[in-house]
């Protein structure tokens, strides 16, 4: 009995909890992180609480807490206060483009992925009619429209 109280106290101090009966951790559903979690506010699933590592404006994906929040339509609904369910939400895709509404939809940052997504035409650059992946390549936009990192670099040199 003293032994299992024991352990019990040293899961507590690691700050693990039982999640059941059945003595299963919680995971983060993203990364299957078992420590420092969270619930996330917009569909109340297990996360690892780690915004606090992101560093600003390093446009890094190391935050599994960040990642659902900025990268899914289930976090854009939560924090444009959208009534009713992400999955079904005529206001969510408005607020995007096609190709970036079936991105934030599908990604791994997702708990649950959008099932059926949308068809779209390749976004591509207004310069040399590269295919940009807007969910996964740098660009630029600007009055013409899309440009891939190569064409911009070229027009306005390696700014960074």
């Amino acid at each position: 009995m003293a032994k299992r109280a024991l352990a019990q106290i040293k899961q507590l101090d690691k700050g693990l909890t039982r999640q059941s009966k059945g003595g299963k951790l919680p995971r983060c559903g993203l990364c299957g992180g078992t420590t420092k979690l969270t619930k996330t506010e917009c569909c109340d699933n297990w996360i690892c609480d780690d915004e606090d590592q992101y560093v600003m404006f390093s446009f890094a994906h190391n935050s599994c807490y960040r990642n659902h929040r900025r990268y899914t339509l289930c976090g854009a609904h939560y924090v444009e206060d959208h009534s009713g369910s992400w999955k079904d939400c005529e206001a969510c895709k408005e607020l995007f483009e096609t190709e970036m509404y079936v991105y934030y939809g599908t990604n791994e940052y997702n708990f649950e992925k959008l099932k059926n997504p949308p068809k779209y035409a390749p976004t591509r650059c207004e310069t040399c009619n590269r295919i940009i992946r807007l969910g996964y390549d740098a660009y630029s936009y600007g009055p013409a429209g899309y440009m891939c990192d190569r064409c911009s670099n070229q027009k306005f040199g390696d700014t960074l």
